[in-house]
């Protein structure tokens, strides 16, 4: 075979047969062969132990997070309640003798108001202004309610001697003018119960509670209504705070139980008054 003009001879082995071309010009470099990465196989299920292990750490740390913020008071993490309920600030229990208090029986329970007013007035535990039935004689749960934040303390405090029963703050019981009124439910057990129970086997009034809610409402002609003394169901004389005769429309003196003759102010003997009067009639 004829040699190419230029061709340098001696670079040519025994092997290379063919023509120069571009390839035999490179530039020579210090690189052999090719270098390939050997694929390695992939294990899904470690990446997934891998992730499930860093969640059960993430959430473990933010369980301590939360509970030490917690622990400092930075984080309440119990429910708060609203103002219409029982409070839910501490308020300490502080009984009021000259609190104003009404009473108001909801329950079918008889003479029950009247035998907690008696209890309430002999040991001091608030001034009883109204006793009687409620609305509804089918109220479930006993509470005291009061309308001036600044009463909280006597409410509680009168609360706990009512056996422990809620207190609220309300407005819907402004019309009769005190500052506690006590609403007994079917939950009630505190004092009271075993007098009511006594009252009702002596044959005491029956209507005296539910006498005592309607003098207190009054009537649609705005007519003044005088209170009504629960125990007795008299009424009483607003200006002098006895019970008046409903006979004469005398004050009854409270040692003998006569009626007081306005003309002498001394108690009277019933009798005589009476024999008085058929005197007068026979003229």
């Amino acid at each position: 075979m004829a040699q190419r003009t230029g061709v340098d001879v001696s670079r040519l082995s025994a092997r290379q047969t063919y023509p120069e071309d571009r390839f035999d010009r490179l530039k020579r470099t210090g690189r052999v062969g090719a270098h390939r990465v050997t694929a390695r196989p992939r294990y899904i299920w470690q990446y997934l132990i891998a992730g499930l292990l860093g969640f059960a750490v993430l959430t473990t740390l933010g369980i301590l997070a939360v509970q030490g913020i917690g622990g400092t008071g930075k984080l309440s993490l119990g429910p708060s309640s609203g103002s219409s309920g029982s409070s839910s600030a501490q308020v300490t229990a502080e009984l009021d003798p000259t609190a104003t208090v009404a009473i108001l029986n909801g329950t079918p329970t008889q003479y029950l108001a009247a035998a907690l007013d008696t209890i309430v007035t002999e040991q001091q535990w608030g001034s009883i202004e109204f006793s009687g039935s409620a609305a509804t004689a089918d109220v479930a749960i006993s509470a005291v309610f009061y309308s001036d934040p600044a009463d909280a303390p006597a409410a509680a405090g009168l609360a706990e001697k009512l056996g422990g029963v809620s207190t609220y703050t309300s407005s819907d019981y402004e019309k009769y003018g005190v500052r506690l009124v006590v609403l007994l439910g079917a939950d009630y057990k505190g004092p009271g119960i075993d007098e009511a129970a006594q009252l009702a086997a002596n044959g005491g009034d029956a209507t005296a509670d539910t006498t005592a809610e309607a003098e207190i409402e009054g009537d649609a002609t705005g007519a003044t209504q005088r209170e009504v003394n629960p125990a007795t169901g008299n009424e009483i004389n607003p200006d002098t705070g006895l019970d008046i005769d409903p006979t004469t429309g005398w004050d009854i003196d409270v040692a003998t139980g006569w009626p007081i003759d306005p003309a002498t102010g001394l108690a009277t003997d019933p009798s005589t008054i009476a024999a008085a009067a058929d005197a007068t009639a026979a003229q």
